[in-house]
C-alpha cells in the first residue's frame, strides 16, 4: 500500500480531533445539537488551521446515522461512503481550477436533485477566492436562497476579495492560527503512536516553524522522521534538515554587525550558505531573533511574548543590554525591506551581503534612525583613538570670540523667551524635529525671529525641509501665542562667542540719549 503523508493519516475525524479552534467546533456541535444550521457557511484563516478538515467532518456529521456528540460517527454506510469520496451526497470543488461560470451552472444543475439518501446534499468550495466576478454572480442567487436540503461551505484564505454580497449571506467563521504549545503537544501525541523518538527542543522547533498551521508542522515532522530513519531526532538535526540556524551564530552576528565587523559578518553568512541555508530563511530567522530582543528590552525583560527555552531567553536578556532599542528599530526595518527584496532578487547573495554591509555603515543613509546610531556610537565612545585625539585638538583649535548684539525690544524678548527655553522646546517638540533641532544652536535675527544654525550639512538639510520648520513654527505658535519667523542657514566652522544681548530700549534708559541705528 502506498505510504500515506502523516497530515492526512492523522486528520481529524470528529469535532473533539480538532485542536486549537475550540470556538468554532462548540458552535458548530451545538447547531448540530438544536437543529440551527445555517445554508451557507464561510470559514476562512490562514492555510493549515483545519478549515477543510472540520468543512468535511461537518459534511459527514449532517448526513450521519448515528451521530454522537463529537460528531460524526464514521462507522455507518452514510459516513463510510464520504470519508471514501464516493457519496454523491458531498461535493467538493477547488475554486482555483474550477472558476469559472460553467462550473457553477453544474452547481445549480446539481442543487435541483434532493439527495439519494442522508438528509442534506453539502457542497464544499475551497479557495472560493479564486471564482471569477462572473461565478461569483452566478452563485449568488443560489446562495441566498438554496433548497433546504442544500448546505454550501466555501474555504478561503484570503477572504478580503469576496464580494460583500457573498459575505453578508454567510456565517463567517474566523480560523485563528494554532499556538505553539498547542502544535507541540498534537506533534508529541503523533510521535508516541508512530513510535518517532524525538526531543522535545525539536518539536518546539518544527512547531514554531509552522507559523501556526497544523499541516505544515506535520510535513515538515514527516520530513524529519523520513531524513533520520529509525534514528533519534535531535534539535541540531531538525535544524540541518530544515535550513534553520542555531541561536548562538545570531549572537556572533549581532556582535559582528555592532562592532562593525565586515569579515566576520560575511563569514557567517558565508558559512550558512554553504551550510545549506536558504538566505530568505535565514534574514528571517534573524529578524525574528532581533525582535525577541527588542521585545525583553521594551517590557523590561518580560518574557510572556516571547516564546524559546530559559537558556537561550537568558541569552537574549544578556544581549539586550548590549543594543539599543534605536539600532535594533533600524536592523529590523532594514532587514524587512531586505527579505521582500529576497522574493524577487536574481542575486540574493549579493543583495543580502550589501544590506549587511549597510547595517554597519549607518554613514551610507540619512535617515533618522542611521544618525540617532552614529550619535550612540560617538556617546558611547565607540570611536578610534586618533579620532577621539583629533576631534580633542579642533576643540582647542575652536576661536572664541566676544560680541554685544543690540536688538529692538520686541525682538530682544522673543529670541530671549525663546532661547531660555530651546532644549525644553526640542524635547518636548520630539519626533524627527525634536532629534533634528537638538544639533542646533539659534541666533536672533534683528527684523523679528529666529536664526537656527546648523554646523553639519545633514542635520541641515534634514532641518530645512519644509515640514519639519513646519513642526517647529507650529509649536513655537502655540506656545507663544504669536507666529514666529523662523531660518535655517549652515556654518562652515562652529565660532565659540561670548555673546551679550541687549535691548536699545534698555541701553536708552541708561544712557538718556537717542541712539540712531545705521542701516
Amino acid at each position: 500500500m502506498a505510504y500515506t503523508a502523516l497530515y492526512r493519516k492523522f486528520r481529524p475525524s470528529n469535532f473533539d480531533e480538532v485542536v486549537g479552534q475550540e470556538a468554532i467546533t462548540r458552535t458548530l456541535k451545538n447547531q448540530l445539537k438544536t437543529g440551527r444550521i445555517s445554508h451557507a457557511y464561510l470559514f476562512c484563516g490562514t492555510r493549515g488551521t483545519g478549515k477543510t478538515s472540520i468543512a468535511k467532518i461537518m459534511a459527514r456529521a449532517l448526513n450521519c446515522e448515528n451521530p454522537t456528540d463529537a460528531g460524526p460517527c464514521n462507522e455507518c454506510p452514510t459516513c463510510k461512503s464520504i470519508l471514501s469520496e464516493a457519496s454523491i451526497n458531498v461535493v467538493e470543488i477547488d475554486a482555483a481550477s474550477n472558476n469559472g461560470v460553467d462550473n457553477i451552472r453544474d452547481i445549480k444543475e446539481q442543487v435541483q436533485y434532493p439527495p439519494t439518501f442522508g438528509k442534506y446534499k453539502v457542497f464544499i468550495i475551497d479557495e472560493v477566492h479564486m471564482l471569477s466576478t462572473g461565478a461569483f454572480n452566478a452563485l449568488l442567487k443560489t446562495l441566498e436562497e438554496p433548497p433546504q436540503y442544500v448546505i454550501f461551505i466555501l474555504a478561503t484564505t484570503e477572504v478580503h476579495k469576496l464580494p460583500v454580497t457573498v459575505l453578508s449571506r454567510c456565517q463567517r467563521y474566523d480560523f485563528k492560527r494554532i499556538g505553539i504549545d498547542t502544535i507541540s503537544e498534537r506533534l508529541k501525541s503523533l510521535c508516541k503512536s508512530e513510535g518517532v523518538d524525538i526531543e522535545d527542543r525539536a518539536l518546539e522547533y518544527i512547531a514554531k516553524s509552522a507559523d501556526g498551521a497544523m499541516r505544515d508542522a506535520l510535513s515538515l515532522l514527516d520530513e524529519c522522521i523520513s531524513f533520520l530513519q529509525n534514528e533519534k531526532i535531535s534539535y541540531e538535526a531538525v535544524l540541518d534538515i530544515l535550513g534553520a540556524s542555531d541561536i548562538s551564530v545570531f549572537n556572533e552576528l549581532l556582535d559582528g554587525v555592532l562592532e562593525g565587523n565586515t569579515i566576520e559578518v560575511l563569514n557567517l553568512l558565508n558559512n550558512s550558505i554553504i551550510d545549506g541555508k536558504e538566505i530568505g530563511q535565514f534574514v528571517t530567522d534573524f529578524l525574528w531573533y532581533l525582535r525577541n530582543i527588542l521585545i525583553l528590552k521594551s517590557t523590561q525583560n518580560d518574557s510572556s511574548l516571547v516564546d524559546m527555552s530559559e537558556q537561550n531567553l537568558q541569552n537574549l536578556k544578556e544581549k539586550a543590554n548590549t543594543v539599543s532599542k534605536e539600532t535594533l528599530m533600524r536592523y529590523i526595518r532594514n532587514l524587512s525591506e531586505l527579505s521582500n527584496k529576497l522574493k524577487t532578487a536574481t542575486q540574493k547573495r549579493v543583495v543580502a551581503e550589501l544590506e549587511f554591509i549597510r547595517l554597519m555603515t549607518p554613514e551610507m543613509e540619512d535617515n533618522l534612525d542611521s544618525v540617532l546610531e552614529r550619535l550612540s556610537r560617538l556617546e558611547s565612545g565607540v570611536r578610534p583613538v586618533n579620532t577621539v585625539q583629533r576631534s580633542q585638538e579642533e576643540k582647542a583649535d575652536i576661536p572664541i570670540e566676544d560680541e554685544v548684539i543690540e536688538l529692538p525690544k520686541a525682538t530682544y524678548d522673543d529670541f530671549m523667551a525663546i532661547k531660555k527655553e530651546w532644549n525644553s522646546i526640542v524635547e518636548h517638540l520630539g519626533g524627527k524635529a525634536g532629534s533634528v533641532y537638538k544639533e542646533a544652536e539659534i541666533e536672533p535675527v534683528k527684523e523679528g525671529g529666529i536664526d537656527v544654525i546648523f554646523f553639519n550639512k545633514m542635520f541641515y538639510d534634514m532641518g530645512n525641509k519644509e515640514t519639519t520648520i513646519l513642526d517647529l513654527r507650529t509649536f513655537l505658535s502655540e506656545k507663544y501665542g504669536k507666529d514666529i519667523a523662523i531660518r535655517i542657514s549652515l556654518r562652515e566652522n562652529k565660532v565659540v562667542r561670548n555673546t551679550r544681548y541687549v535691548s536699545i530700549d534698555e541701553i536708552k534708559s541708561v544712557i538718556n540719549t537717542d541712539i540712531i541705528i545705521e542701516q
